[in-house]
Parts: structure tokens; C-alpha cells; sequence
């Protein structure tokens, strides 16, 4: 970490925190992400086209990918020379610190005044599971899980790479990111064309997802010990340990089967508690804001260090 892009995330971190995306820019001006998917999609439709053998596929997925990146990081270069507090806000476009708590505050609110369907339709904004034959435990859970996941995609990630590789590294993981939640599936469509970003996210991922687990377990004052057995156990190299400390911390049970297009998908279990109830979901926001504090702090010191 350099003094320049420690500073720099910190700050973003702090704003970001503020403001978030407002809703009336977002409604004028799409969020830079549409941008990225628009060029991964251009090149899938170009690149992985059925009369394609698996290797040209593969080929033409590493070429999506490292010419979405390219675009990523050359923005990101023009965007560290703005003038003033231009840095500062290009950098908040990478963070969703605030995006991510209003989404699942948002479940919070309808499952306390008992509005199951309000609460179905606000997660399913967030999850990709099937939602219309969730409980109100199971609205819980989907919520807590994808807070726990999102805090390292959505937050430690980007902070990690922007204190890392400035603007720069933070667009390249954004980038990385965006490509492995549209092309970066098992199906055969994508198999070998999302080869690439699924193994690059998974790299650029390692660091920040266990600091993300740390982070979740130090704000909740426990989870260590069901956050080193069971993180492995997930699919993702990456996706078990925040979503297990997240667990262990609040004391609860999180993963298991669940459906997906009406198929049933065998998921681990993270955590030995009981099924999570409605005022576990409140415990994992201030759990969240708490980890939130502790990144920040964490990317000051780092700073500091740096500058001894």
C-alpha cells in the first residue's frame, strides 16, 4: 500500500459510506459497471458463439476479459488525474458499502412488520435463489448470506485493491469481478469462455475474503473457530469466509440446499446455532457496520505503516 492510495481509499471509504450511488444519478447516469457488462457481453455474442470448439472459446474468453481490464485500468488512469476531489469520487463508483446495507436493511424492515411478501420480493433484488417459498427464517438467511458475501465483493475487495494499485487496481478488480458473475458459470454455455474470469476473480479474491472472514469475526467478537473449519467447505475458494464467520459470529446456522430455477442445490452448512429469525438479520447490519469501522481502521494503520 502507497501513502497516496491508502489515503485515497480511506476517503473513499468514508464518502462512499455517506452517499453511495444516489438514486437520481443513478436514474440520469448508469453506474460504470453497465459499461463493463456491455463490453463482456459484446464479446461473449463475438467470442463464444455454439460452432466454437472448447478451446477457441476458452481463447476468446481471456480476450474479453483482458481487453474489459484493459479499459478498466486506462480509466482508472485518466480518473487519477482529475482535478481536486475528483479521485476520490471516481473511487466511491467501486464501493457499495452503503448500497449494500439500505438492500438488506430493506429485508430487515418488511420482516419486522411481518410483510413476508415485501420482504420475498426485497431479497430476491439481492440473491439469486428462488424466493417465492422462503419463510421468514429463510429470508433471513438469504439476506445474511449475501450481506456476509457482498461485504468482501462489494467492500473489502475493491478497498484491498484500490489501497493496493490505486484507481487503477481498483477498476481492474471491478472488471474481474463483473466478469465472473455474468460469464464465469459451470453451465456448458460458460464453461470454457468463463474459464478466465472465474479463475482470475478467485485469485484476486484470496487476500481480501479471508481479511473480509477476520474482519466479520473481530466486529462480532467470536466466529474464528466455525470461520477456519467450515470456510473450506464452500464451493468457492473464496466465498466461505466471511459467510462463515458471519455465522459463527451471530451464532446461527447459514447455507444448506436450497433452489435455484426450481432445482434443488446441495450447499454446505456454516455454523452449528439455530436457523436465523428476524432479529438475527438486525445483529448482521450492526455486525456489518462494525466490520465497515474496523476496514476503515484497518486501511488507516496500513497507511501509517507505509509512511514509517
Amino acid at each position: 500500500m502507497d501513502r497516496g492510495s491508502g489515503r485515497l481509499a480511506l476517503a473513499a471509504l468514508v464518502v462512499e459510506a455517506l452517499a453511495g450511488y444516489p438514486d437520481r444519478l443513478h436514474r440520469r447516469v448508469p453506474h460504470p459497471v453497465v459499461g463493463l457488462g456491455a463490453l463482456i457481453d459484446a464479446g461473449e455474442r463475438r467470442l463464444n458463439r455454439p460452432d466454437r470448439s472448447p478451446a477457441r472459446r476458452r481463447v476468446g474468453g481471456i480476450a474479453t476479459l483482458a481487453g474489459t481490464v484493459g479499459v478498466a485500468v486506462a480509466a482508472g488512469l485518466a480518473a487519477s488525474r482529475l482535478p481536486g476531489p475528483g479521485p476520490v469520487l471516481a473511487a466511491t463508483l467501486g464501493l457499495a458499502q452503503k448500497s449494500l446495507y439500505d438492500h438488506v436493511e430493506a429485508v430487515a424492515r418488511a420482516l419486522e412488520a411481518d410483510d413476508l411478501p415485501a420482504a420475498r420480493a426485497a431479497v430476491g433484488r439481492i440473491v439469486g435463489r428462488d424466493t417465492a417459498v422462503l419463510d421468514a427464517s429463510g429470508v433471513a438467511a438469504a439476506a445474511i448470506e449475501s450481506l456476509a458475501e457482498s461485504f468482501n465483493d462489494g467492500v473489502v475487495a475493491p478497498a484491498f485493491w484500490l489501497a493496493i494499485g490505486g484507481l487503477p487496481g481498483l477498476y481492474a478488480y471491478k472488471a474481474v469481478n463483473t466478469a465472473d458473475s455474468l460469464i464465469g458459470h459451470r453451465e456448458p454455455r460458460w464453461k470454457d469462455f468463463g474459464w478466465a474470469a472465474a479463475r482470475t476473480d478467485d485469485v484476486m479474491n484470496l487476500a481480501p475474503a479471508r481479511l473480509a472472514g477476520a474482519l466479520v469475526a473481530a466486529a462480532g467478537g467470536g466466529g474464528w473457530r466455525v470461520m477456519l473449519r467450515d470456510a473450506r467447505h464452500h464451493a468457492s475458494p473464496n466465498a466461505g469466509w466471511p459467510e462463515a464467520a458471519m455465522a459463527g459470529a451471530l451464532g446461527v446456522r447459514l447455507g444448506g440446499p436450497v433452489a435455484y430455477d426450481g432445482v434443488m442445490t446441495k450447499r454446505p452448512s456454516f455454523g452449528e446455532g439455530p436457523a436465523p429469525v428476524v432479529s438475527d438479520l438486525r445483529r448482521a447490519l450492526t455486525l456489518y457496520v462494525r466490520a465497515c469501522g474496523l476496514l476503515w481502521l484497518t486501511v488507516s494503520i496500513g497507511g501509517r505503516a507505509w509512511r514509517r
